[in-house]
């Protein structure tokens, strides 16, 4: 057990900024004390490791409460990002804990527990930065309910469900309601994809049959208005339920406008978006010569005036945290929807880029201060998902889980640079004034000045509260 301390930097949490010195003990945060004060200075000589953070932000680790790695997927297409190389990418990101899903095996017949199973089995001896499970819910019987509590007492407090994928995840309205109904007993959170599945499903066959193939369409046949009408209607349920829900990925100001009404009718309903709706357009899906495919994800991208209301949506708390969704499709298997965009692979690599673009398109540019920064990246999701205050701040107390980010190091994203295992960026030449320099992990450094110098399977499973419902 070492003890280290981080000084000379401007310390910021989701409530303060400070110039500060962190205490490390082990694994977690001693204290954060003054410059210079006396228990600084006695705590620097037994220190085993001293970190200048001078001119730079100390913040808590980022949580990402969205990946997927190791995903299925389709069967020709599955997820590159291993448990080991997405979460190696996530530290140089400065994310240290991610969230993603456990689903089931594709043969069917699993319970929910059977899914956390295998995902245990993939991820426990494989990740580099501390991790969680969702689970996803598609089926729902009378045993289902019970399944849910169980996994609640266990630490895994969070279930997917869908509106989306008509045929295939999608649940009807009597089963989120019924699971709705079993998270008021048991303080579980229900998180939606919310789009109208079969109205899309319509759209996107009759735009084939008419010749329009290209990608861009599959923006066009999930237009924004069945966004707004699935997020009006899961919430609904909420409502008479009595329960909380979480709504991902949110990509358009008409979904943001009916959380907002939501929540002024007293729903207590919480949303993320992520960095692709608020950096990425449509036009990016016309990219000619089938480059459009790089940046296929459900819901889709939308018309570039949609990102201010996205924006509007972060600064007056009507969506409460930013994830990535972090899906990767190399090239080739992009390739597989050539002629039919509804076979090409959805999903957009970013696990590795969250932090520093939100830095850059959020306090850089004007949109949200510091501590917003670090509450939508790291504090509110550790408070939605039952972390906190284990993590998502920077407390005595608290895990060791510290960024230092240099606010004055540009650098540009480029797959040719970055870490995660996908073969295109769908950033290819954004240009980020700053940047993570040194990463620790309940008290150990995992990366520092661009080299990762930590270790797969130090990353640890992080067992949930329910959460803060409250924000």
């Amino acid at each position: 057990m070492s003890r280290v301390l981080v000084r000379g930097g401007t310390v910021v949490t989701a409530a303060d900024t400070v110039l500060a010195e962190v205490l490390i003990d082990g694994e977690t945060v001693l204290g954060v004390v003054s410059p210079g004060s006396q228990t600084a200075i006695d705590f620097a000589r037994g220190a085993d490791r001293v970190i200048e953070a001078a001119g730079c932000y100390v913040v808590p680790g980022g949580i990402d409460a969205h990946t997927h790695f190791e995903s299925v997927g389709q069967p020709e297409a599955p997820v590159l990002d291993t448990f080991e190389t997405g979460t190696i990418a996530s530290a140089y990101g400065g994310t240290t804990t991610v969230i993603d899903f456990a689903g089931p095996r594709p043969d069917g017949g699993q319970r929910l527990q059977d899914a956390v199973a295998w995902y245990h089995d993939k991820a426990s001896a494989s990740c580099a930065v501390d991790y969680a499970f969702h689970v996803m819910v598609q089926d729902v019987d009378d045993q289902t309910p019970l399944d849910m509590d169980e996994l609640v007492r266990e630490g895994v407090t969070s279930f997917k469900m869908f509106t989306a994928y008509a045929g295939r995840s999608y649940s009807p309205d009597d089963r989120i309601l019924r699971m709705l109904q079993q998270s008021t007993r048991n303080g579980g959170l229900i998180m939606m994809h919310a789009e109208n599945g079969f109205a899309i499903e319509l759209l996107r066959d009759q735009a084939v049959e008419r010749g329009d193939v290209d990608p861009v369409w599959h923006s066009l046949t999930r237009p924004p208005i069945l966004e707004a009408e699935a997020v009006h209607r899961v919430a609904a349920l909420a409502e008479v339920a009595g329960a909380p829900l979480y709504v991902v990925h949110v990509s358009s100001g008409e979904a943001v406008n009916e959380l907002a009404r939501a929540r002024d009718r007293g729903t207590t309903v919480f949303a993320e978006t992520c960095p692709q709706y608020l950096f990425l357009d449509l036009d990016d899906l016309r990219e000619p010569g089938f480059g459009g495919a790089k940046y296929v994800c459900s819901p889709p991208l939308r018309a570039a005036e949609q990102q201010n209301g996205l924006w509007r949506g972060l600064a007056n708390h009507d969506l409460h945290t930013v994830a990535t969704d972090h899906c990767p499709f190399c090239w080739a298997q992009k390739e597989i929807g050539r002629g039919d965009f509804r076979s090409i692979p959805n999903g957009i690599p970013g696990v590795e880029h969250r932090v520093e673009q939100m830095y850059e398109g959020a306090v850089l540019g004007g949109r949200l201060s510091l501590n917003r920064w670090v509450d939508v990246c790291s504090t509110a999701p550790a408070r939605l998902f039952g972390m906190y205050p284990r993590k998502g701040t920077i407390a005595p107390g608290a895990d060791a889980d510290i960024v230092v980010f240099d606010p004055q190091a540009p650098h540009v994203i480029s797959a040719a640079t970055h870490h995660m295992n996908v073969d295109y960026s769908a950033y290819e030449g954004q240009l980020l004034h700053g940047k993570v320099r040194t990463v620790l992990v309940r008290g150990s450094v995992v990366v520092e000045d661009d080299a990762f110098v930590g270790r797969s399977g130090y990353g640890r499973f992080v067992r949930r509260d329910v959460g803060d419902y409250l924000l």
